[in-house]
C-alpha cells in the first residue's frame, strides 16, 4: 500500500503543535546559586563541551543515582553483616 509507508515520513508542525510539543516534554525550575557558582559551573560544562542545562541536568541525574545507591547499600549491608559477609574477598568467594 503506497499511502501506508508514508505515514511513517515526519509531518510538519503547525507553530501551535511545535510549541506544544517543546513545553510541554520539559518542566523549568528556577533556582538561586551563590554568586560566581553560575560562572563556574557554566566553565566546567564548557570544558566538556556541554550547555549549561545539560551540565546541571547531568549533576542533578548523578545526585539521584548516588542517593538511589547509598539507600540500596543502607538497606543491604546489614542483611550482609547478618550473614557474614564483611568484605569483596567474601563477595568474591561466594559468587565465584
Amino acid at each position: 500500500m503506497p499511502g501506508r509507508e508514508e505515514s511513517f515520513l515526519p509531518r510538519a508542525l503547525t507553530l501551535k503543535q511545535a510549541y506544544d510539543t517543546v513545553i510541554h516534554m520539559e518542566e523549568v525550575l528556577t533556582i538561586r546559586v551563590p554568586k560566581g557558582t553560575r560562572r563556574r559551573l557554566a566553565r566546567l560544562a564548557r570544558a566538556e563541551k556541554l550547555t549549561l542545562s545539560q551540565y546541571v541536568r547531568r549533576a542533578i541525574a548523578a545526585e539521584q543515582l548516588l542517593g538511589t545507591f547509598e539507600a540500596a547499600r543502607a538497606s543491604l549491608v546489614p542483611r550482609a553483616r547478618a550473614r557474614g559477609i564483611f568484605t569483596d574477598e567474601d563477595v568474591f568467594t561466594i559468587v565465584s
